[in-house]
């Protein structure tokens, strides 16, 4: 048996849980649109605050989450409300004026801490990086300019212009992120800022007036130059860096003559099963560097070498 037949056996049993996905809190909408059932959990003795370091988690001894009594809170901040966890608490964060975001992923050393946190607070400290980041960023009314006051638990922010009064949810951006199948080979592509030898799965955002199935033939042609057909939804993702959605896909082409954008890509090109296998398992003779665990390009990777061939 070959080591691709061996590898693609073992994910067929058991593929890996998506990151960030998961988030094993009660939202409790009930709670956090009532507000005086939200003041009651607010002022339990066992409401708990999650530990930022801005937007970056404190990470505990056993590599997980940090939270505090609710009380440690800074004077001014905005508490977002994250829900109940499984013994009822009440679970916030706090979203502090003049707190900047970022739209990267987390420097190397925090991006190997993220990889290694248990699954299920990787999966609240998603959301909750997320709202905060949101909040620093919708301070003031994008309608009339006034500035805007948390509400519903910091799953809202309302202008605090009587003649305004328009309400501010959080955003969500849909990204379409997909593997391009030609003759049993894989389209990958890298850019610019990936690790040096790291190669992944093409993405974009969808654009107004697109659906999912035209966003990804969009950026497959404007990327490599490549027209794909028959897309297939995959799975999804939550990714808070700062707010999208990643719609994971595979489609096929039946021309793979790559033209690439280099605006958008350093390079591009089709891999084998056997390539894919060795990039997966982290061989030194594989001829890329896969994506990271937590990544939903690696989630595809490995749904492909599953279920495909």
């Amino acid at each position: 048996m070959t080591t691709t037949d061996t590898l693609a056996r073992t994910l067929a049993r058991a593929l890996p849980p998506i990151a960030y996905a998961g988030n094993p809190l009660d939202r409790a909408d009930a709670v956090r649109t009532d507000p005086v059932r939200l003041a009651a959990v607010q002022a339990a003795p066992d409401a708990q605050l999650l530990v930022l370091d801005g937007l970056a988690p404190e990470f505990g001894a056993d590599g997980g989450l940090t939270w505090a009594p609710l009380q440690s809170a800074p004077d001014g901040a905005d508490l977002v409300f994250l829900g109940l966890d499984e013994a009822g608490r009440g679970c916030f964060a706090a979203a502090a004026p003049g707190l900047g975001g970022s739209t990267a992923p987390a420097a190397p050393n925090l991006r190997a801490l993220l990889d290694a946190m248990p699954a299920r607070d990787l999966a609240i400290y998603g959301g909750a990086r997320s709202l905060v980041d949101w909040h620093a960023r919708h301070r003031f009314c994008a309608r009339c300019g006034h500035a805007t006051q948390a509400a519903k638990g910091g799953w809202q922010r309302s202008c605090s212009n009587a003649d305004c009064g328009a309400d501010h949810f959080p955003r969500v951006d849909p990204v379409t992120i997909m593997l391009v199948e030609h003759d049993g080979r894989l389209l990958l592509g890298r850019q610019p800022r990936f690790p040096a030898g790291r190669y992944s799965a093409l993405a974009g955002f969808v654009e107004p007036g697109e659906t999912v199935e035209e966003a990804v033939a969009r950026e497959v042609l404007e990327e490599a130059g490549v027209r794909v057909r028959d897309v297939r939804y995959v799975a999804s993702q939550p990714w808070p860096y700062p707010s999208s959605l990643m719609i994971a896909c595979h489609a096929l082409a039946d021309d793979p003559t790559i033209t690439i954008d280099q605006n958008e890509l350093e390079d591009a090109r089709w891999f084998t099963r056997e390539e894919v296998s060795a990039a997966l398992e982290g061989r030194p003779d594989a001829p890329f560097g896969a994506p990271t665990h937590t990544a939903v390009a690696r989630h595809l990777l490995e749904w492909w070498m599953a279920h495909r061939g």
